[in-house]
């Protein structure tokens, strides 16, 4: 388990990356939502500094006061046993609470969480194991934030008609230096899930239990961009053939005809990155593909997507996390799973439908977060992470 002064430290850490992150904006892009799945930064901000005063300072901390009476209607997301919220698509009209104040709230609430560890901290009991468990629960649902908010600027500058960059600092298209090989795993009996007591996992990992996977072999190496205009080139997004019915009607309503941010620029393809408008890297992992791109791209290979089983099994073996991995598991529970009661139990359980299983991890994944384990969920038509893919036969 880990010490209260490290579990402190992780707590401050994370609160200064949040901001950290938000530091090369200007004040008017905090307020942008361009489409429904994209939240405003400053959101985010107010966001994830409800969840501790919601969940640890309300009913633990003796005499807490709240920052303001509506911040919990403002910043809940779909915690339906909380209360009642603004609407998602709703979010970026709201121009008060102003950036300033959502900024006051925030470092009210990490004081007033700093001095209720500190407090605990000095008592004879120490921090309760309960509010431990909140605390990490707290810390990684704001790392998963960090990851939204790094992803959700991206498409808030990706859609500003200058396309401008963000910084000079963020990289995201590191390049797998390496040949490509099938890695060749063997027919047996594995164990997946998640199953050390002493490190943090979601709900969503628990229930370790034994599958019987086949014969198959994966790539070591993820598609590049090279690998996909070949597939653009070929007519990959015209051959019906390829794809599924629900993907092509998906093509063929929004016009798709390449991943999220390139750009076909006078005959030659460009892509936006954070650090701005690019000729497209043809050596980098591919990103911000649907499934329904990446099961296409497996069909013209005559390949398909890993099972989540499958990654699990085999990731030991193969270079892992710039690019969270489309894989062919719909997002359901282990054996045995349930749920924590009350909201907690709203953190993974009632999305278990209708949703993909991604693995790996990505260049916007913040530090300490992700693990072998981690299952990561999207609707089959998204692609405004940094989604790619890894083929298996």
């Amino acid at each position: 388990m880990i010490v209260t002064d490290t579990l402190v430290s992780f707590f401050l850490e994370t609160r200064q990356h949040t901001e950290d992150i938000c530091k090369p904006l200007e004040i008017e892009d905090y307020v942008v939502q361009p489409i429904v799945d994209v939240s405003p930064p400053k959101w985010h901000l107010g966001h994830t500094s409800w969840f501790f005063e919601e969940f640890i300072l309300k009913p633990y901390k003796l005499n807490y006061k709240l920052f303001h009476d509506d911040f919990a209607f403002v910043f809940n997301s779909y915690y339906e046993n909380v209360g009642k919220r603004v609407v998602r698509n709703d979010r970026g009209n709201l121009s008060r609470p102003g950036v300033a104040k959502v900024y006051d709230y925030r470092h009210y609430v990490t004081s007033e969480m700093k001095d209720f560890l500190t407090e605990l901290h000095n008592t004879d009991k120490g921090i309760s194991e309960k509010i431990k468990d909140l605390l990490l629960i707290g810390i990684h649902h704001e790392k998963q934030h960090q990851e939204l908010l790094t992803t959700d600027i991206k498409y808030i500058l990706g859609n500003n008609p200058l396309l401008p960059k963000y910084n000079d600092n963020f990289t995201e298209n590191p390049i797998q230096n390496f040949e490509r090989e099938w890695i060749d795993m063997k027919e047996g009996i594995y164990e997946i899930g998640h199953n050390n007591p002493d490190a943090f996992c979601y709900d969503n990992e628990l229930g370790q239990h034994k599958v019987y996977l086949h014969d198959y072999k994966i790539s070591n190496k993820l598609v590049t961009n090279a690998e996909y205009l070949t597939f653009i080139n070929a007519g990959g997004y015209e051959d019906f053939n390829l794809w599924h019915a629900e993907g092509l009607d998906w093509v063929r309503t929004n016009n798709i005809k390449a991943p999220m941010y390139w750009h076909n620029i006078e005959g030659k393809w460009h892509q936006y990155t954070l650090q701005g408008l690019r000729e497209i890297d043809l050596d980098a992992p591919l990103s911000h593909i649907s499934y329904y791109e990446a099961f296409a791209y497996t069909q013209w290979k005559s390949c398909r997507l890993p099972t989540e089983f499958e990654w699990e099994a085999a990731q030991n073996n193969f270079e892992w996390g710039s690019r969270w991995e489309w894989t062919e598991s719909a997002y359901l529970p282990y054996p045995n799973y349930t749920k924590a009661p009350g909201a907690i139990g709203e953190y993974n359980g009632k999305f278990m439908v209708n949703q993909k299983v991604l693995r790996g991890g990505s260049v916007a994944t913040s530090k300490n977060h992700t693990r072998p384990t981690y299952r990561n969920f999207f609707q089959t038509n998204l692609r405004w992470q940094f989604t790619g893919l890894r083929l298996a036969k």
